[in-house]
């Protein structure tokens, strides 16, 4: 077992190598402009340097994730920065729009490498009594990273150009690699079944697909064929994956019978509805901060800033929260703090406010997310065997990214149809030029009236995004009022100690021979 400092260095290890690959989620989103203007590329193309690393590496989580507990987690680890270090510095040196899709995606296969792999290494690694804290940590910069990520990003895109964005992660991927080779120890796990392939090709099917439509579904309409075809082989990919994985059993890519137990279940819900929602409010966030107080990127991401850091906090805390009270409790506590800073928004928030309106509900939220998100991720790496742990970061992660682009997706539909109803009402006596900019959106709205000179028309569109604005935190209040629910019927009963819950240990035990010969019949028992 390792010592308490080597512990530490491993953990700022896979913490530098996950926040590599968190800020390369956001990061280019601050530099669609000018992207668009050194490659002569269309907006649609511009998404896709951003949507192709999230769609890859979220299709690709689990089949590596299961890959690196059968090869070794310290090689797949260092494979998975090498590859992504080269792809980045590539993305950095594009001359083309063609060579940027093909580095963002190859930056996508090694972030499905590197994400699963930190937090399996957490997990195999520390000892139980410092596994939560931790995890913690690891939480906190997973949830928080984004954000520290685009600021950075914004920095340097402000004082140099958007491929300087690109030196942040290649320069925590140095660090990650050096830190990796000299201090994280190797763990590997003996499967005497070969590897699931057609779950692993099923799996990627289906997670491609729901992302696909989540993206493009906004843009072309839920009603277009290209999205509705997506949801039907998303459907077919999912239903084989469930059908194959039961035949599978215990030697099964992931045994979907473990979903009966509480930890599982509540900590993938818990997770995918948290971080749907956080996703969909930093967007209108985003565009409030721009739009309508009239900041710029660089300071609108530096005002979400203090969320970020208390949501960070709260994760290293919340571990002691869930050993005292138990994972429900922490979860709990933590998703009632989330809604009660939405609803702040929600009443608050005004034009004339501004940024003081909104930065109670703000800090209430971040420290709701740090609360929730902690037990929720020990909840599901808890409630799979040791052998499995690679599998059971990735299942987090993949939880996560479909999580985000769901909230977007329908948090962004519901402040877009408010923005657009409240605004149709007040442009009849406005210029149709000006009127047709308005119903376009908030940003070309507010181009338009500055170009025109027309301060009314800027006020009118700035009323109507509040208004767009209420009806998505309201939205959002209302998610987390039933996942509050949903949590206090089927949240884990205990804490979230290794082994299945106890409450359902029925379920899985048939099928799950090795979870308590693996973990100890202890960790078995004190549930999750």
């Amino acid at each position: 077992m390792p010592g308490s400092r080597q512990l530490r260095t491993i953990l700022v290890a896979v913490c530098v190598a996950l926040m590599a690959v968190i800020a390369s989620v956001s990061g280019l989103n601050v530099a669609q402009p000018d992207l668009a203007v050194d490659f002569g590329a269309s907006q649609t193309t511009v998404l896709w340097f951003i949507n192709v690393y999230t769609l890859t590496l979220a299709a690709l989580l689990l089949p590596l994730g299961a890959v690196g507990d059968r090869v070794g987690r310290k090689p797949m680890l260092v494979v998975g920065l090498v590859v992504f270090g080269v792809a980045s510095a590539a993305a950095g040196l594009a001359p083309s729009s063609e060579i940027m899709l093909a580095a963002r995606m190859l930056s996508g296969v090694g972030a499905a490498v590197i994400m699963p792999i930190t937090l399996a290494v957490i997990t195999s690694t520390f000892p139980d009594d410092k596994r939560g804290q931790a995890i913690g940590i690891w939480t906190g910069v997973a949830g928080g990273g984004g954000i520290l990520g685009m600021f950075l990003s914004a920095v340097l895109v402000d004082v140099a150009s958007w491929r300087w964005l690109f030196a942040l992660p290649v320069a925590l991927i140095v660090v990650a690699l050096v830190m990796t080779l000299r201090s994280v120890p190797n763990s590997r796990e003996r499967h005497d079944a070969g590897f699931d392939t057609i779950g692993a090709l099923t799996s990627v099917v289906a997670v491609s697909s729901f992302i696909i439509v989540l993206q493009e579904g906004p843009e072309r309409g839920w009603s277009d064929a290209v999205t509705v075809a997506g949801l039907v082989v998303g459907l077919v990919s999912t239903s084989a994956f469930v059908v194959w994985e039961l035949r599978r059993g215990a030697a099964a890519l992931l045994d979907v019978r473990l979903f009966g137990t509480r930890g599982l279940s509540a900590g993938s819900v818990v997770l995918l509805v948290v971080f749907g929602v956080q996703a969909g409010v930093f967007v209108v966030l985003f565009l409030f901060l721009q739009s309508v107080v009239g900041w710029s990127a660089l300071l609108s991401t530096l005002a979400m800033m203090p969320m970020a850091v208390l949501m960070m906090v709260a994760s290293a805390l919340a571990p002691r929260l869930s050993s005292r009270f138990g994972a429900r409790v922490s979860m709990g506590a933590g998703i009632l703090l989330f809604a009660a800073g939405l609803a702040a928004m929600a009443g608050t928030v005004s034009v004339d406010g501004g940024y003081p309106s909104i930065l109670p509900g703000m800090l209430a939220m971040g420290v709701g997310m740090g609360l929730a998100m902690t037990p929720s991720t020990e909840s599901i790496t808890s409630s799979l065997p040791r052998e499995r742990q690679g599998v059971a970061s990735a299942l987090n992660d993949v939880t996560r990214e479909l999580g985000t682009a769901l909230g977007v997706a329908l948090l962004g539909g519901l402040l877009t149809a408010g923005y657009r109803d409240a605004v149709e009402d007040t442009m009849e006596s406005v210029p149709p030029r000006l009127a047709d900019a308005a119903l376009q959106g908030i940003a070309p709205a507010v181009e338009a009236a500055g170009d025109a000179g027309e301060q009314h028309v800027l006020e009118l569109a700035q009323q109507a995004f509040v208004q767009g604005w209420q009806s998505a935190m309201w939205a959002g209040v209302a998610v987390m009022g039933a996942l509050f629910l949903y949590v206090v019927l089927r949240g884990p009963r205990h804490g979230t100690g290794p082994g299945p819950d106890t409450t359902d240990d029925a379920v899985v035990r048939p099928s799950q021979p090795a979870t308590r010969s693996a973990l100890g019949a202890e960790s078995a028992a004190s549930g999750g």
